[in-house]
């Protein structure tokens, strides 16, 4: 009576620890549903929207999912209506062992904002297992004299289910010697066999009974176990260990073949009924046998497999120890084996992402992902450290359960110095030594629109040669955007005022490429340098630009004739006559010819020659001014007439050329004179208008010939003194109005020579043929200065 009253005050002891158990899982969590084992695929566990209080049309934006894990492969989530429904089916037997309380504890995803709730399902079970024996027949030796009362230990018979549908009693077949009672082990009901009347070998040798399980299920399964007796000679003494209970304590990385313990018994019975062999008793646990091993003569207990803390704390199980009497006798011990937990197992890391991209104009404190760590080692061993390991701007924040974490931003990202993060986390636990896992979470930055188009320079100066094309390109700009996709491509336009001599009008911008070509001829004599604008925008949004200034300098060309000034006849062909007396000596100046080329430089330099001359020995023409002279005095021999035609060429690379006639008449000295007077008579009008547009050329260039002097002093003053100009002295020529332009690029000075160059002109690096290269004494910038030479 005392021992059933013992056996029930530790049964509600054990049933109160898995109540608090219960409670305590419960209150872990947000949400707690229960579903039966064994039922249908799309059978719904609970409304986790409606119990969340998320609203049904929000739920594929807000991706309510179960997190990755070997719980998610049982339930899934329905879009539609947030209903958690059964996947595939649930046995309880085999995702739970034991008769606890089954939970599966599910981690529910929801986004926009991201929120983590913990749901636990309790599987519950049904009677679908009938109880069954691991052996269908035992056998029982007993003597003859054996005490009313013994008992005999039956094999206990197992039933996979749990709760009220486990085993719940045995019955025993009806005979006259043998009732059936139960002893609660822990959470074992073992039946035994106890001899209630003596037993009579003469009467009956040999007894067959049957043992039926029975469950608590509705309706009650039940299995059946054959027990034969054989009644034997006596055996007056059984074997009796030296304890009860042997208690062992293993760490779980002991090896196999490690003895565990050694059991001993003593019978005092001599021969066969003295010889004792020892067997591990029948168990519901079939793994004590395949982990523990007994030498059945020695009573050493021996690792036969590796242990496992993670998988079961504590082993028990009973030795029977049996003599060979006939009948045997038996004597039966605990052995408790303690499993001590050492640190072998390594941290998970599971992270659940939002996305592996995030975009560089996140604020800090942007969420990227949640990480969780778990260890299945316990107590220190399943302490766990997490960390980043890598210099990157991210941060591990911890959240309101242990070993979950947000992996957030710390500072403001730039994909442009860096478009790419390998974050390294690694989780280490506080056993020794410890254990460390490190996973890499791979992030991605996403381009915004945060840098404007560059041009390498602020001003760009571009040299274009006159008579170009129209329509061609004559150059280009290019500007670079360091963001990428769309908010890298560059669109190009020309800032256009709009007035009416916008020289932009007769520009054309290819807006991809950065391409301009002209719609118009340009004309060095008519326009020589002029400056735009052009604007790079980018594609992004909101559009970013910026613009650069252009300069463009016309380049010369030999592209003008040298256009005759006298003599000129009255329809307007360079045809001249002139009269001079037969007594003139040699050096007479018989007249002078005159030109004027629009080029500059050595394009507008012009010489003169003698193409046809009548006689070669009269007449001479100087090469730089014009001038005819006669090279003897006349003979009476000489013709009264000779003709003269002059050519005028310029000194372009391909020159241009114009020729002048003049036709001297030799008269007497008197009528020389006569004709003198008369064309000086008729030439006063032309030579007056001539003398009046000569003296308002000097006085204008006289002014401006004095302004520039004026000034160069000023500029003197204000730059090194070692900066001094220089000029293009020509002396002795005197057929057309001259000018020089000394302009510095890089660490070269340039002289340009040519004709009727006005003070305003600008003349820029790039020609050819009339330039020349002085010494340079001094480095700057590129800078032009004029002067204009008579």
């Amino acid at each position: 009576m005392a021992i059933r009253s013992r056996s029930s005050d530790y049964s509600w002891r054990v049933f109160l620890l898995h109540l608090l158990l219960i409670v305590a899982k419960q209150a872990a969590a947000d949400l707690r549903y229960s579903v039966p084992e064994e039922v249908k695929e799309g059978t719904v566990v609970g409304n986790i929207a409606k119990d969340l209080g998320l609203e049904k049309a929000h739920l594929t934006d807000r991706r309510l999912r179960i997190a990755s894990g070997s719980e998610d492969t049982f339930f899934s989530v329905n879009m539609d209506n947030g209903a958690l429904q059964v996947r595939r089916k649930i046995d309880r037997e085999e995702l739970c062992h034991g008769g606890g309380a089954c939970l599966m504890e599910l981690k529910i995803i929801v986004e926009n904002p991201l929120e983590m709730h913990h749901v636990v399902v309790e599987i519950t079970d049904v009677n679908d297992h009938s109880p069954i024996y691991t052996k269908t027949e035992q056998h029982f030796q007993i003597a003859e004299h054996t005490s009313v009362g013994t008992r005999f230990q039956l094999q206990a018979a197992r039933d996979p289910d749990a709760g009220v549908n486990s085993i719940r009693s045995y019955k025993l077949s009806s005979n006259d010697y043998f009732d059936i009672d139960l002893s609660q082990s822990d959470e074992e009901k073992i039946p035994y066999l106890v001899l209630r009347k003596p037993l009579d070998r003469e009467r009956n040798d040999k007894l067959l009974l049957i043992v039926t399980a029975v469950d608590g299920g509705k309706p009650p399964r039940s299995g059946t176990l054959n027990v034969s007796v054989t009644v034997l000679d006596s055996n007056d003494n059984r074997p009796s260990f030296s304890q009860e209970v042997y208690q062992v304590e293993m760490f779980e990385n002991a090896p196999v073949g490690t003895i565990v313990t050694k059991v001993n018994a003593r019978d005092p019975d001599e021969g066969n009924n003295g010889e004792i062999e020892y067997s591990i008793a029948n168990t519901l646990a079939p793994k004590i046998c395949e982990i523990f091993g007994l030498e059945s003569l020695t009573g050493e207990i021996k690792l036969k497999a590796a242990l496992d803390f993670e998988e079961s704390e504590i082993y028990k199980f009973d030795i029977v120890a049996s003599d060979k009497g006939t009948p045997p006798l038996t004597g039966i011990c605990r052995v408790v084996v303690k499993i001590k937990d050492v640190n072998d197992n390594s941290p998970k890391i599971d992270v659940t992402s939002l996305s592996n991209t995030i975009s560089e104009d996140s604020k800090p404190g942007t969420v990227i992902s949640l990480i969780s760590v778990t260890d299945k080692d316990s107590g220190v061993n399943g302490k766990i450290i997490s960390r980043i390991l890598n210099d990157a701007p991210f941060e591990l924040k911890p959240s309101y359960k242990e070993n979950i974490y947000s992996l957030v931003t710390i500072e403001n990202l730039d994909r442009e110095k860096v478009p790419h993060y390998e974050i390294l986390i690694q989780a280490t636990d506080c056993g020794d030594p410890a254990l460390s896992t490190v996973k890499t979470l791979s992030i991605q930055i996403s381009d915004v629109n945060d840098n404007s188009p560059h041009f390498e320079k602020s001003e760009l100066q571009f040299y274009l040669s006159e008579n170009n094309a129209a329509g061609t390109s004559i150059f280009s700009v290019t500007a670079t955007d360091i963001d990428m996709n769309d908010n890298a491509a560059i669109c190009y336009n020309i800032v256009r005022e709009g007035s009416k001599n916008d020289v932009t009008a007769f520009l054309n911008i290819n807006s991809e490429n950065g391409q301009i070509s002209a719609l118009k001829c340009f004309d060095f004599e008519t326009l020589k340098t002029f400056q735009f604008q052009v604007v790079a925008s980018d594609s992004g949004s909101p559009s970013l630009s910026s613009n650069v200034t252009v300069n463009v300098f016309i380049l010369d060309q030999n592209d003008n004739a040298p256009v005759i000034l006298y003599p000129v006849s009255s329809n307007g062909s360079a045809e001249g006559v002139e009269e001079i007396p037969r007594n003139v000596n040699a050096g007479h100046l018989v007249t002078k010819v005159r030109a004027y080329d629009a080029d500059i430089g050595y394009n507008g330099w012009l010489l003169f020659s003698l193409q046809e001359v009548t006689d070669h020995s009269l007449f001479g023409l100087d090469r730089y001014t014009g001038q005819i002279r006669t090279l003897r005095s006349f003979t009476e021999t000489d013709e009264a007439e000779h003709k003269l035609v002059i050519l005028v060429k310029d000194n372009g690379n391909v020159s241009l050329s114009a020729t002048a006639t003049v036709i001297v008449k030799l008269v007497e000295p008197k009528e020389a004179f006569a004709a003198s007077d008369v064309k000086s008579a008729a030439k006063d009008d032309e030579d007056n208008n001539v003398t009046f547009y000569l003296m308002i050329t000097l006085g204008s260039v006289s002014v401006l010939f004095i302004i520039s002097i004026i000034v160069l002093i000023a500029m003197q003053c204000s730059k090194s003194p070692d900066y001094t100009s220089k000029y293009l002295q020509e002396t002795n020529y005197d057929g057309t109005l001259c000018h020089s332009i000394q302009y510095r690029s890089g660490d070269k000075r340039y002289m340009l020579v040519g004709p009727r160059m006005s003070i305003g002109s600008t003349i820029v690096p790039g020609s050819h043929a009339n330039t020349l290269v002085l010494p340079d004494r001094r480095r700057t910038s590129e800078e032009v200065r004029h002067t204009s030479l008579f």
